[in-house]
């Protein structure tokens, strides 16, 4: 599947499902419409989707301002805000927000006097995010409708572009990133997790919407990764694996740097 409309499509509506049931508090329910990409049962071969995806990646980490219930929605591959070495007073930017786990988590790292924005092409998902943040109590945080090929944002607006495993759901992989590159300031930080895939990820598996939906079929290898990166801009690119999400995809962490101005 290569056309950007039906995708951006296919995942709003999985995304949209998922965020109507977290916000009945059905958490099992809203994993479930977000996962089993490989069955019915959420299983993947020998990976369990609901162990590799989700909030059970929070435990142990600090999670201070983020509520129970935006944890709970997490639909991510890993925890962005453990390694963007974010600091007081910086802007961050957070795509594909999702119930808004990292941007609460975030701006409580960020404050007194910096901000975090999350940005969702969902309404569903950025109706339960803010409904999160209230009930967070925490103020310095925004969450934006748009596009990650087409980010709301001006140029050189933030400090720190993190994202939980959505960027591999976007079409146009390159695009996003030079977006991100675009809105970072010099010297500016590129920190996300994302699934990447194996350089042997079948044709079949690529062609199958409901795993593009699900994280893996629309996944980079580490190379393509690498090689979209420096065409955005972008330098000091250090990529982690962390663990399997798939047989033929893993998770990672994903840093760069936005040059500093000469």
């Amino acid at each position: 599947m290569t056309d950007r409309t039906e995708i951006r499509e296919a995942v709003r509506a999985r995304y949209a499902a998922a965020a109507t049931h977290a916000a009945a508090d059905e958490h099992e329910r809203a994993q479930a419409a977000e996962l089993g990409c490989c069955s019915p049962e959420g299983s993947c071969g020998d990976v369990q989707q609901d162990e590799v995806f989700g909030s059970t990646l929070y435990a142990g980490e600090a999670v201070e301002g983020a509520t129970d219930d935006a944890i709970a929605a997490s639909l991510g591959c890993g925890v962005p805000t453990a390694v963007a070495d974010l600091r007081p007073g910086e802007v961050v930017l957070d795509l594909g927000s999702g119930a808004g786990a990292d941007v609460l988590i975030s701006a409580r790292r960020v404050a007194p006097d910096g901000r975090a924005i999350g940005l969702d092409m969902t309404p569903e998902m950025l109706d339960l995010a803010r409904r999160n943040a209230a009930a967070a109590g925490v103020g310095n945080v925004e969450f934006l409708q748009g596009y990650l090929e087409d980010l709301p944002l001006p140029d050189a607006s933030v400090d720190v572009v993190i994202s939980n495993c959505v960027i591999n759901l976007a079409a146009d992989k390159p695009i996003v990133l030079r977006e991100a590159a675009r809105v970072l300031r010099p010297g500016g930080r590129f920190a996300v997790s994302d699934v990447l895939a194996d350089p042997d990820l079948g044709e079949a598996t690529r062609a199958d919407m409901e795993q593009w939906t699900g994280c893996i079929a629309g996944a980079l290898t580490r190379q393509q990764f690498e090689q979209a990166l420096a065409a955005a801009g972008l330098t000091d690119v250090e990529i982690t694996t962390t663990h399997r999400v798939h047989p033929q995809a893993t998770s990672a962490i994903i840093r760069a740097r936005k040059p500093s101005s000469t």
